[in-house]
């Protein structure tokens, strides 16, 4: 049978549309705050230890994955070790990651004109929670009109670039967004460092706190973000990694990825930890004292900052939020890239069919979930246990099977990587895949577990947090065992 697969235009397309989904959200609101609650400049050493000991032979796996079979995770793995559930289970993943990442991403394309005139006021959390979200108590489900244009908008966009396909819906959309995204960030991070106070920003983020190295939860909070902020271990770069040509240079297109997200997750703390100082700076207050983390930094924190520079915090504001949207544009693209190439290879659907009905199916989820007063505990409990219990337990489930019980496979699956890679993948690859990656993911998925069923998470009440947070995992569950007992249109497989 021929391939008719799309490919990339060319490896440099691949390694743009790479960063792309490695750069999202995250980088510019997560990285930061995980660094300075992490021991600051200390956190920087066990970040650049996770990168080389578990987040890029975790992400060489997916390339070499991806890349030999030319699937999406599903058949992918099913090839690979008669292991389809456990594509699938990635695949439902990336879905509810889609889902709920819209709403994330529509807020901040919202922010970007309330920026213009600093429409939210003295009290930016009361703006945020009460006249934006229209937050709730517990589980509201009433609708918020304003929620529901902005995440129509999100979709519309993201949809449009999906149809056009691998080459030119996906890489030409990361062609234009990626370098315009490191222009906007990049006259923010210099304006930021001009600022009255960005100085005692920037000692908060970079001075170490050695102490700190001896916490174990500051190494798991480092290999955890690797996992997340590279997109491996969920079927993104396996999926990106599919539409290869066959003579790629594989282990020099992940040392390029790596290095451009790292860059940019670096780039992105000095330009928030600068602007955190400014705002300490005109409270008369510490640093530590204006420091909120994930969504609060960016929804709540930096209005405050904007509106602290006066009519000149329009365009700051502006390019901030503007810079928040291009990157999540990028990067829900990619995920969404994952379950609609999956139903392509296992229904033999078109593409434009697979893009109709999987994506235009989780727009309506997501427009009616997220449309709500309670949209923002959705967000946070849904990413908590998608990215915590989701991507960690299919990631390690991936490289055990792998390295634990189908050790020739590692070796099949190396001597392909190798075979045109400039830099060649030896037994420290084996090693670190067999021992140390899975290791640091096992700890790190039995210590969330413990802290969920002991501790709960973010003060919300045992039921909402089990019907939201068990709905999430049964997806996963249900999904996984579901589809790959579906028949294969293809191949009449089972």
């Amino acid at each position: 049978m021929s391939d008719n697969r799309e490919n990339w235009s060319a490896r440099s397309g691949f390694i743009i549309a790479a960063i792309g989904s490695a750069v999202g959200l995250g980088n510019i609101w997560r990285f930061p705050y995980v660094a300075y609650e992490n021991g600051g400049g200390a956190f920087l050493v066990p970040y650049l230890v996770a990168i080389f000991a578990a987040g890029l032979p975790l992400l060489y796996l997916d390339y070499a994955v991806g890349h030999k079979f030319r699937k999406a995770p599903p058949t992918a793995y099913k090839k690979l070790m008669n292991a389809e559930s456990l594509g699938w289970w990635q695949v439902m993943v990336t879905l509810i990651i889609g889902i709920y990442y819209a709403s994330v991403l529509s807020w901040a394309g919202s922010y970007m004109f309330y920026s213009v005139g600093q429409q939210w006021g003295a009290d930016t959390q009361a703006f945020f929670f009460s006249s934006y979200l229209q937050n709730g108590e517990g589980l509201t489900l009433g609708f918020v009109p304003t929620l529901f244009a902005g995440l129509v908008v999100v979709w519309a966009v993201v949809m449009f670039i999906l149809y056009g396909g691998v080459r030119r819906g996906v890489e030409l959309a990361n062609k234009i967004f990626m370098p315009l995204l490191v222009i906007l960030f990049t006259i923010l991070v210099i304006q930021a460092v001009r600022l009255p106070g960005a100085t005692d920003g920037l000692n908060a983020f970079f001075t170490p706190n050695w102490g700190a190295m001896a916490n174990y939860k500051v190494w798991l909070a480092a290999f955890g973000h690797i996992f997340f902020s590279l997109s491996v271990g969920f079927g993104i770069m396996l999926t990106y990694a599919s539409y290869l040509k066959k003579k790629t240079n594989l282990t020099g297109s992940g040392v390029v990825v790596a290095l451009a997200n790292s860059s940019f997750e670096i780039l992105a703390g000095i330009g928030v930890f600068a602007a955190l100082g400014f705002m300490a700076h005109s409270a008369g207050a510490s640093v530590q004292d204006v420091v909120s983390g994930g969504i609060g930094l960016a929804f709540i924190a930096f209005p405050k900052i904007i509106s602290s520079m006066g009519s000149g915090g329009d365009l700051f504001g502006f390019l901030f939020f503007a810079s928040l949207t291009v990157a999540g544009i990028t990067s829900m693209v990619s995920i969404l890239q994952v379950p609609i190439q999956a139903f392509q290879d296992k229904l033999a659907w078109s593409h434009k069919k697979s893009v109709t009905i999987v994506a235009g199916g989780s727009a309506v989820v997501s427009t009616l979930i997220f449309s709500t007063h309670s949209a923002i505990t959705f967000v946070d409990i849904i990413d908590y246990f998608a990215n915590n219990i989701g991507i960690v337990g299919g990631g390690l489930l991936s490289i055990i099977l792998v390295s634990w019980f189908r050790r020739p496979l590692l070796t099949q699956l190396k001597e392909h990587i190798n075979q045109y890679s400039s830099i060649k993948l030896g037994a420290g690859w084996s090693f670190l895949l067999t021992v140390i990656t899975p290791l640091s993911l096992l700890v790190a998925l039995l210590l969330t577990v413990k802290s969920v069923i002991a501790e709960g998470y973010g003060g919300y009440s045992a039921d909402i947090l089990w019907i939201v947070g068990g709905a999430t995992i049964a997806v996963f569950v249900l999904g996984a065992i579901g589809l790959s007992c579906m028949k294969d249109k293809e191949s009449g497989e089972n």
